[in-house]
């Protein structure tokens, strides 16, 4: 089992992130091109100030993927993803203690109202549900 499945799994038994939403309404750009508290790193994580926040629930093609059709589709992903963040308030779980990765990012999961972004990315063919779906050429 990928990860980050695992650690969402984990989280999810353990009850992680039930109930605890932090309303969040920012703009976000892109990192790297625009100074901004507020940015999209990837296709999946963002940075928030000195936080580093890795969405859940979805994978996302990498910006340095193996081949130019999954570095493309991966910056569609990161602009996708500005662009849904950018479209109105949303919600993030977790509390004031979310879970962490190996890499000290936050896990949490992200919705707006009804909608959760893992499904939106899924199903505009930018994200994966599972890590281990990783071939993207």
């Amino acid at each position: 089992m990928p990860l980050l499945a695992a650690l969402w799994l984990l989280a999810q038994h353990l009850g992680w992130g039930q109930g605890t939403w932090e309303p969040m309404e920012r703009t976000f750009t892109v990192c790297g091109k625009q100074s901004s508290e507020a940015c999209v790193i990837d296709g999946d994580t963002l940075a928030v100030g000195k936080r580093r926040i890795r969405l859940t629930g979805f994978d996302a093609p990498e910006l340095d993927g193996e081949c130019e059709a999954e570095r493309q589709l991966a910056r569609e992903a990161r602009d996708a993803l500005a662009d849904w963040l950018n479209a109105g308030p949303f919600e993030l779980d977790g509390g004031a203690e979310p879970p962490r990765d190996r890499y000290g990012r936050e896990l949490r999961e992200v919705r707006r109202g009804s909608e959760g972004l893992a499904d939106t990315m899924v199903e505009r063919g930018l994200a994966r549900r599972s890590a281990e779906e990783r071939d993207w050429c």
